[in-house]
């Protein structure tokens, strides 16, 4: 193999800090968890704010795909709990006004138009904001925030944390336009918009319209997101005693368990799939349990029964799961007799679809065969060139911090495009690598690899809990718990490091590595050296870390799959060939991507 050049190659380290690469906004993750165990609660939100937009709301809600990725999951059983961590920089941060960006009283003469209210419009808002521009925001709600407003309820997200963090972005000189649908596109850009950014979310919730008895008991079936969101503006506050929610997804689970608190009693989830193959979270499905809802899982729906009109139950089949070689899923019926549960109200939770009424088919904006705009996937152009799209609306219904990513993104766009630059010729992130180095065999960051289990957030008694729907669940780490868990970090930002000619080969870092990940063996190709190390490397989607050629004709093998970033071989190296180093990895944004 080649040596490795961490120089040039700047997401090679980037990759290795497996929790910053594995989030959509890639949030700089150990360095905001080490700002927490300092108890730096306002600089840990900064940091996040600067790349997540919502810490308070993500803290909360966010899919986490960062924690299935991080290092501690590797050498023990639970990583550690980023999300929560999150929350903690938010609840105990200072007044940030001082911190937030200046807006400039004059404008820049562009004006940008924003449609939905939502997490990829506010993100693309707050980019675009500090530079000038002038930002119009429109949304058939009565306040911004959008799906985070309408489909989350408030035990998980309360109210004040969501407007507290829209409101940052709203503050910024922005001209809202709430409690208006937007009808037409090419009326908006009549308007003289310079460009227009679609975050209009996917606001269609999939329907069982063919299943035979849905329109005869039409009345006590809803549409899942729909329903969320009437609980949401307070239009519906009761259900029926006796409810069945259709689906496995995350929505599914916060609607069966609004509906335990506005007044349901028998309330279950039936899914088709099994149980583990569900799209919900895991800990969302754990949340259900929790509150006594039961989750039937391998049950297709073939029925509405009702009676006189009047809903009165399902029907169901039962199924099983059944994989060809290809790992495909067909779900083959038991033969078993269908199953009857009996309800009251049943709400339907299968999946989001995006709808465009609005948009003009003949306006010059291309649809593919799914009614999805076809799009640049790295710019978020249509192929009307001043009308871009992000979030739900650009590739599909997904989650709040990929939205967010997708506005950073289609901010720099709008940038480029209305200062008349290519949008495809964009700066590659800031990348930097800074020593840590405090004495001869002493660096500035904590290095001790505790064996503390993961904390467990506290909850809410469980009966006052269901009683009231506005009361949020989880509590959040108290101080002291947010330091232990914070310590689990292994600070994957901080690089062990190595230089070839300070090299002697003494071996000392490979008696003490305690993965034994460091290996001074002959090169040879990747898949051979991969099987020549001391601990076989399966993990190919992780380097190996390489050296040029030493003084012996050997050359060193790090597999940074498994390496821990103790920094006891930069500790026990007598010469320094190994060091510290803090890898420094920040996305461009809209203020520094344009060459103005």
């Amino acid at each position: 193999m080649k040596p490795t050049d961490i120089i040039k190659n700047k997401e090679y380290f980037h990759r290795v800090v497996d929790c910053q690469y594995a989030c959509p906004a890639h949030t700089p993750v150990p360095e905001y968890i080490r700002l927490i165990a300092q108890q730096r609660y306002t600089e840990a939100y900064m940091i996040n704010w600067e790349s997540n937009v919502f810490p308070g709301v993500l803290g909360r809600t966010c899919d986490r795909p960062c924690e299935p990725a991080c290092r501690r999951g590797r050498v023990e059983e639970e990583p550690v709990a980023i999300c929560r961590l999150k929350r903690v920089a938010a609840d105990h941060k200072d007044e940030i006004s001082a911190h937030l960006p200046v807006i400039p009283t004059t404008k820049n003469g562009r004006k940008i138009a924003l449609v939905g209210a939502g997490p990829a419009s506010l993100t693309v808002a707050r980019d675009l904001a500090p530079l000038g521009y002038e930002l119009h925001i429109y949304d058939e709600q009565k306040k911004g925030g959008g799906f985070m407003r309408s489909q989350i309820p408030s035990f998980r997200l309360p109210e004040s944390v969501l407007d507290e963090e829209v409101g940052y972005i709203l503050d910024m000189g922005l001209v809202t336009h709430f409690n208006h649908y937007v009808d037409s596109l090419q009326g908006l850009l009549n308007h003289k918009y310079d460009a227009v950014f679609v975050g209009s979310g996917a606001p269609r919730g999939r329907d069982l319209a063919n299943l035979p008895g849905r329109q005869e008991a039409d009345e006590s079936i809803h549409i899942g997101i729909d329903w969320l969101a009437s609980v949401a503006f307070e239009h519906t506050e009761s259900i029926g005693k006796r409810v069945i929610v259709l689906g496995g997804g995350n929505t599914a689970m916060d609607c069966c368990r609004t509906a335990r608190r506005l007044g349901g009693e028998d309330v279950k989830v039936v899914v088709r799939s099994p149980y583990e193959e569900m799209k919900a979270s895991p800990w969302e499905k754990e949340d259900a349990t929790h509150e006594g809802i039961p989750i039937i899982d391998n049950h297709v729906p073939l029925e509405f029964v009702h009676e006189g009109g009047k809903l009165v139950g399902m029907r169901f089949e039962k199924v099983c799961a059944v994989y060809d070689d290809h790992g495909k899923r067909s779900l083959v019926p038991t033969g078993e007799e269908p199953v009857l549960y009996p309800c009251d109200a049943v709400l339907v939770a299968i999946g989001q679809e995006n709808a465009f009424p609005w948009i003009e088919k003949d306006i010059g904006i291309e649809f593919d065969d799914w009614g999805m705009p076809v799009l640049n996937p790295q710019t978020y152009q249509s192929s009307l060139s001043n009308v871009f799209f992000g979030g739900d609306a650009a590739f599909g219904p997904k989650n709040i911090i990929t939205a967010v990513a997708q506005g950073h993104q289609a901010a720099i766009s709008i940038d480029l495009f209305c200062n008349g630059q290519k949008v495809e010729e964009r700066l590659p992130p800031s990348t930097n690598l800074v020593s840590q180095k405090m004495g001869i065999h002493e660096w500035s960051y904590d290095n001790g690899i505790t064996t503390d289990d993961r904390k467990i957030v506290p909850l809410v008694e469980l009966t006052s809990a269901l009683q009231n729907r506005a009361l949020e669940v989880e509590l959040g780490f108290d101080v002291q718990t947010a330091f232990v868990e914070a310590q689990r970090c292994l600070n994957c930002d901080v690089q062990t490091v190595f230089t070839d000619d300070k090299c002697i080969e003494c071996d000392a870092c490979v008696d003490i590595c305690p993965m034994d990940c460091i290996n001074f063996i002959e090169n040879a190709e990747e898949e051979e050296l991969r099987q020549n190390i001391r601990v076989k490397a399966v993990n190919v989607e992780q380097a190996l870390y390489v050296s040029g050629e030493l003084k012996t004709g050997k050359v060193m093998v790090k597999d940074e799959d498994v390496c821990l970033h103790c920094g006891l071989c930069a500790e026990r190296c007598p010469t320094a060939a190994w060091d510290m180093q803090q890898f420094y990895y920040q996305v461009t944004k809209a203020a520094s991507a344009c060459k103005k």
